[in-house]
């Protein structure tokens, strides 16, 4: 077990439990046998057909997101991942600096690190340090709970040297919605965490040091359609309770796959939820989704549409590049998009990706 675990109890993985829901294919199936009321069938991209944006494309990469691997100090009900401290998926060196070379080939603004807890992984400064050596902007997907750690007992420090764009998890401004989708004991560490950040100077006007919290509902529904006014309650909550700062707030739409799935199915939710999911497509959102201007690099250097596509184990498709080693920028800006019925969780409501709505 990775020495990030934590003495008190965690969730089991789906892959520690051996459930056939670990498997990215057999999640697909289940969504597909999902009975839908809708003349469209279900079917993702006749709903976007029919919202006149054609066959679903890139455009122009802004976003190199590097997950990392599956190692995480947490066991989270909601992840997508299935990241857990007994996970062992981590990317070595050689692709790091493959990932690297790749970059420096192309003008790519934005590398977006994520997990697992991404500061787990050996490589991750590394990644840090020459991303910025190379000018471009770097978000760090944290969880908070790693600065608490003794190897991540420093990590505020860091980000604030290389001006990292901090993107934080908190599902909620109170302690019990949090702690009853991340663990006991999950939220105070957070607030901690937070206040380590706030006395770096993040989430202050002026600092020049972003601080984003990133949060999703607990249950099965979408998250609030009116992102200014979650936005105030969570800045007076927040500031009122703990004195803490922040600048944005992403509100995220739970994806039916992984965890969130296997929670749907044993709580008898998994076909009212695709329904909301479904009747709440939105062409707006449709057109604003990650995977236009993303590329997801997995831990062992295959490409990948978005994150949920890669942890589904779906590849870039339709003759796409597939690796970081056969890497082509011109064939990537305007590769196709594959879809699944997933996908309607990023076209909910106001919309929703890794980057949520932005409140």
């Amino acid at each position: 077990m990775s020495a990030f675990a934590k003495s008190s109890k965690l969730l089991a993985t789906l892959v520690e439990q051996r459930s056939v829901l670990a498997s990215g294919p057999e999640q697909l199936a289940r969504l597909e046998r999902v009975a839908i009321r809708d003349p469209l069938a279900g079917d993702f991209d006749a709903h976007v057909a029919a919202a006149g944006e054609g066959t679903l494309r890139a455009g122009r990469i802004e976003i190199f997101q590097i997950n990392v691997g599956k190692v995480c100090n947490q066991t989270c009900s909601h992840c997508h991942v299935d990241a857990g401290p007994t996970r062992t998926e981590s990317m070595s060196r050689a692709t790091a600096e493959l990932a690297l070379r790749v970059l420096a080939q192309t003008s790519i603004p934005t590398v977006d690190i994520t997990g697992g807890a991404p500061e787990i992984n050996p490589n991750f400064r590394y990644l840090v340090e020459e991303s910025r050596r190379l000018g471009r902007h770097v978000m760090d997907r944290c969880n908070l709970t790693i600065l608490s750690t003794a190897p991540g007992q420093d990590l505020p420090e860091f980000f604030a040297a290389h001006q990292v764009e901090v993107v934080c998890s908190l599902p909620h401004y109170r302690e019990l919605n949090t702690d009853a989708q991340r663990g006991q004991g999950v939220f105070a560490r957070s607030i901690e965490g937070l206040k380590r950040l706030n006395a770096l100077g993040y989430g202050r006007e002026g600092s020049g040091l972003k601080l984003v919290l990133v949060t999703n509902p607990v249950g099965a529904f979408l998250p609030s359609s009116s992102r200014t006014a979650a936005l105030a309650e969570w800045k007076a909550a927040l500031r009122r309770s703990h004195g803490i700062e922040f600048n944005e707030l992403y509100t995220i739409t739970n994806m039916p796959i992984s965890r969130y799935l296997e929670w749907l199915e044993r709580t008898d939710n998994l076909e009212a939820y695709m329904q909301r999911l479904v009747s709440a497509f939105n062409p707006a959102a449709a057109r604003g989704v990650m995977c236009r201007n993303t590329l997801s690099v997995g831990y062992d250097g295959r490409l990948y549409d978005c994150d949920f596509n890669q942890m589904l184990e779906i590849e870039t498709g339709f003759g796409a590049p597939r690796h970081l080693r056969d890497f082509r920028l011109d064939e990537l800006e305007a590769r196709r998009i594959v879809t699944g019925r997933h996908c309607f969780g990023c076209t909910a409501g106001a919309g929703s990706s890794c980057g949520g709505q932005t409140a």
